[in-house]
């Protein structure tokens, strides 16, 4: 009986450390992996946004589908938003016009007003971003797919990939899967940035196929990511007025959410027949929303007819098809 015994506690022993084992080496390949992801990401340096992966999505072959579907992750235990992934197609692209977000209040939502240093009107510091736009799935007040981001992130940084991807699936009807994955440094409740991948499923990526990041700052402005928190920086305050700015705390900078507020349409010329995008070489009916989303200097206030302006090379906008 001792015998046996002792070759069934033996055994026990040898599985507690194989189990010991493998939770080491887990938490090992686990810090690995975390240690990795945060070493492929430079350091901000000018530009909204830096390719990772020599611009290689990571998707695989499991993930990859023309069925249309939208998963936003469970918010982790701090609260913060976690990964979005969608396959997009124009059945999950609204139909409606979009709803007020303001009972959303994203981890890290310090808000201020900073005149003459972000771009928008009101100035606010933070947007509640869409991880995927609503442009894309038309998700309104979900708090899974809302991010404290800066006007900056939002604007130079997300917008331009998420225009690519939507002007491509109204232009094509088909598909693109679209991730989009918050990054935190340790328990900080604002987000580093956020990685977004995109890749066109019917043509294999021919059409869209990009891995980016997209860096949650901005010009001018200090940020602390444990809490959001936000100060005017010192060189910026030698070039400003800093009396100008006002230290709100507040709730609002809702308005943008990839769209501008600076472009209302009493803000257009009277007689402006088209508004011409002189980057992207697209005209918009003057309400359009894309209008709000284009920066000033490459707006063009026409009152040409549509004809002409396609004779000047010109193609008409697919959102608002005027």
């Amino acid at each position: 009986m001792r015998t046996k015994l002792e070759k069934v506690g033996y055994a026990n022993r040898i599985f507690a450390l194989i189990l010991a084992l493998s939770v080491v080496m887990s938490l090992f390949l686990f810090r690995s992996v975390q240690i990795h992801a945060e070493d492929e990401i430079p350091a901000y340096s000018g530009k909204a946004s830096v390719e990772l992966n020599k611009n290689v999505p990571g998707f695989t072959a499991d993930e990859i589908t023309t069925s249309s579907f939208e998963s936003y992750g469970e918010l982790d235990k701090l609260g913060r938003v976690t990964t979005a992934l969608a396959c997009i197609g124009q059945d999950l692209m609204p139909t409606k016009d979009r709803e007020s977000i303001t009972d959303v209040r994203p981890t890290g939502w310090k808000q201020n007003k900073y005149p003459g240093v972000v771009d928008s009107d009101p100035p606010y510091l933070y947007n509640r971003c869409h991880m995927i736009g609503f442009q894309l799935t038309g998700e309104n007040a979900n708090e899974k797919n809302l991010i404290t981001g800066t006007r900056y992130m939002n604007v130079e940084g997300m917008l331009p990939y998420e225009n690519e991807v939507a002007d491509y699936i109204r232009d094509t009807g088909k598909h693109v899967m679209y991730r989009v994955t918050p990054v935190f440094t340790g328990n900080n409740l604002l987000c580093d940035g956020v990685q977004i991948e995109a890749y066109s499923v019917e043509d294999k990526g021919r059409g869209v196929s990009f891995n980016v990041f997209c860096y949650n700052v901005q010009p001018g402005i200090t940020i602390d990511y444990k809490d959001g928190s936000n100060k005017l920086s010192p060189e910026t305050n030698k070039a400003v007025d800093a009396n100008s700015f006002i230290i709100t705390g507040g709730d609002s900078g809702n308005g943008s959410v990839r769209s501008s507020t600076g472009s209302e349409a009493s803000d257009i010329p009277a007689g402006t027949t088209y508004v011409l995008n002189k980057n992207s070489k697209k005209f918009h009916i003057p309400t359009c929303d894309s209008v709000k989303d284009m920066k000033e200097k490459n707006k063009e206030y026409s009152t040409k007819t549509r004809s002409e302006i396609i004779a000047d090379g010109y193609d008409p906008c697919k959102r608002c098809n005027p």
